[in-house]
């Protein structure tokens, strides 16, 4: 499994690769829990909200004090905060397009 650069240089799993899953049957129950397109929303949101917290304590603090690794753990946590961003801009901008699709129907 992939691993990432967490918060301050920790590695931590990447939450959007899992191992594949097995095959289901042709007919089967309705899952318990939430689809996997509502997990990665969920992570890719968790993932905004960790950046904007970090984007404000640094803009809070004093960043004088700090060692050149930890200042390099914050710049890619803010870059990993603006590619969430632009994630989550892209998936707003498919789901509408797929929207406009439906409604305008395909015979024109």
């Amino acid at each position: 499994m992939t691993e990432a650069i967490g918060r301050f240089g920790a590695t931590e799993a990447w939450p959007l690769e899992r191992e594949p899953e097995p095959s289901a049957p042709a007919v089967s129950a309705p899952e318990a829990g939430p689809s996997p397109f509502e997990r990665a929303l969920h992570a890719v949101g968790h993932n905004i909200d960790q950046g904007e917290a970090l984007v404000a304590g640094a803009l809070r603090g004093n960043l004088g004090g700090l060692d050149a690794g930890t200042l390099i753990a914050i710049q890619a946590g803010i870059y990993r905060y603006t590619e969430a961003v632009d994630l989550a801009a892209k998936l707003v901008d498919r789901a509408g397009n797929s929207v406009r699709t439906v409604l305008t129907g395909s015979g024109q």
